[in-house]
Parts: C-alpha cells; structure tokens; sequence
C-alpha cells in the first residue's frame, strides 16, 4: 500500500527535480529515498520519473499522481492543523514569503510582533522575488506571500495591506536639482538604475518612468540596499518605495524627491491558496502585517 512517507518523499522529488537534493529536503538518503520512489512505481504498476544525468522529468504518469498526492498531503495537512489548532488563529507552523523589496523594511517589525501577539505561532521565513514565491505557494511549499499585487496565478485569494508610494532617490551631492515635486517626464532615463531581472520593483520603476522594458543600464543591481548605496556615490538615481525610506535614508547618503500628484505606487498585498481553508489564520495575518505597516517604526 502507498503511505504518507512515500508521497512525500516523491512531493520532495517533483518539487526539486533531483535525487541529490530532494533527499536533502526529506532529510534521509540519497538511496532510501531512490528505493522508496521505486516501491512506490512498483505498487501503482508504473514509471513515475525518468532518471537522467541532469536530473529528473516526471512522467505522464507522474505528473498526474503528482497532482494526486499534492490534494492527500494539503488535506493531511488540514488535518493534522486542525487538531492542534483547538479552534485558536495562527498556532503551529506558518510559512511566509516575502518579496526583497518589503521584507528589510517588515520583517524587523512583523516577527516581534506576532510572537507578542501569537506565543504558539512557528514562523518560517522565505525571501524571493514573486514568481518564485508565488510558484511555491501555488505547490504548497509557503502558506501565505506578501507580494506587490496583482499576482498572475488561479486559485490564490488576495487581500490588499497597504498602498506604497514611489519617490525618487538622488545622491545629496548630486548637481542636478531635481524639481519637487517632480513628474515622470522630468525623470533622466540615462541616469534610472534598476534591480536586476525579475524584481517586480523593477518593472514597476520602468512603468512609472515611461520607459517600457528598455535596457536602461549594464548594471542591474541584487538589492534595494546596493542600488542606494550606487545612488548615494551619484553613479545615477533610482526609484525608492515609501516603506524603505526611514531605514534608507539613516545609512546612505541620498535625498528623497517625492512626485506630483498623482503619485506612483505599488498595492502590497497577502496572498494565499483558496483551497487552504485558512481565512481565519490570514485575515489575522493581514491585520498584523497592516498594523505593523502603520506603526511609526515601520515608516
């Protein structure tokens, strides 16, 4: 008989596409998790993956039990919370991504915060850009993501935490006296750094800027952090969310130019699978993060 063991190393295999390092994930061997697949494909009467040097490629089959064993796993899942729970909001494990534009400025707030608030919560943190945190709570590897929102994925229920406006971040040095406040069309484009590829912070600045999807520099920078930090040396000037602006501001050296009316912005926003059933636990996660959002210490 299949058990619970065997669908979730093979859960562990789909999700990392390689023995190395699913057996990594389940935490046993390379070769028990090999023979635990194999009894497995024995039991159903079929292949399940194909091995191959780069790694491994579900079947048809596969990919088909795949979506089998994700629905026995979530409502084992369900379960197993629910009995803990006893009826209480965001007790046992909760795991949250975040995209690496909001979480410097949340996090140091937000975990305080709910431990004061939620004593029997286990939090687990994951920071990533949004198409990798929305593909991993679309397979159930996070329960909930705070993203700029809309996000591009079925199944997913939203709810807007707050709105964060764009200002523009110039060195203090910097012989160009922007005008404030300024508009989009007095933004030099020679001049805009980005994120690297992938930050949604990225295309939001080239939407705001009129730019489309042009390649404005060579360098695209890893974090909000090191784009200021190039602003502040006045190698260029750069899109700055409202959230990061206090922490920002206090360790580099850049002036903050806000915008004409109507001012940019992007919508954060929490998001999490529908099929979860967990309202209650994220509707108290929402108002957390939206508290913490408006506390002064988080400005």
């Amino acid at each position: 008989m299949l058990t619970l063991r065997q669908m979730r190393y093979f859960e562990a295999l789909a999700s990392a596409r390689h023995f190395g390092r699913a057996a990594k994930l389940a935490h046993i061997s390379q070769p028990a998790l090999s023979t635990q697949i194999m009894e497995m494909e024995a039991y159903l009467g079929a292949k399940l993956v194909e091995r191959s040097r780069s790694g491994v490629i579900l079947t048809v089959k596969g990919a088909e039990v795949l979506a089998h064993v994700r629905r026995v796993l979530e409502e084992v899942e369900r379960l197993e919370r629910s009995a803990r729970r006893g009826g209480s909001v965001l007790e046992g494990l909760v795991r949250i991504g975040i995209i690496p534009t909001v979480a410097p400025y949340l996090v140091p707030q937000l975990i305080p915060h709910l431990r004061r608030s939620y004593p029997a919560m286990e939090i687990e943190l994951k920071e990533a850009m949004t198409d990798v945190l929305t593909a991993d709570l679309v397979e159930g590897r996070l329960d909930a993501i705070v993203a700029a929102l809309p996000l591009d994925a079925e199944g997913l229920e939203t709810r807007t935490l707050f709105t964060d406006r764009f200002f523009m971040a110039t060195a203090q040095n910097d012989g160009d006296i922007l005008a404030s406040p300024m508009t989009e069309m007095e933004v030099d484009l020679d001049r805009l750094l980005l994120l690297e590829e992938g930050h949604c912070l990225r295309d939001q600045a080239l939407a705001v800027c009129g730019a489309g999807k042009r390649s404005l520099v060579n360098f695209g920078a890893t974090s909000m952090s090191t784009l200021l930090q190039m602003v502040a040396h006045d190698m260029g000037v750069t899109l700055i969310p409202e959230m990061a602006i206090a922490s920002e501001t206090s360790r580099n050296a850049i002036r903050v130019v806000p915008f004409a009316d109507p001012q940019p912005s992007r919508r954060i926003g929490l998001a999490w699978r529908r099929s979860s059933q967990r309202d209650r636990d994220m509707q108290a996660l929402a108002e957390a993060i939206i508290a913490v959002a408006q506390a002064p210490s988080a400005a």
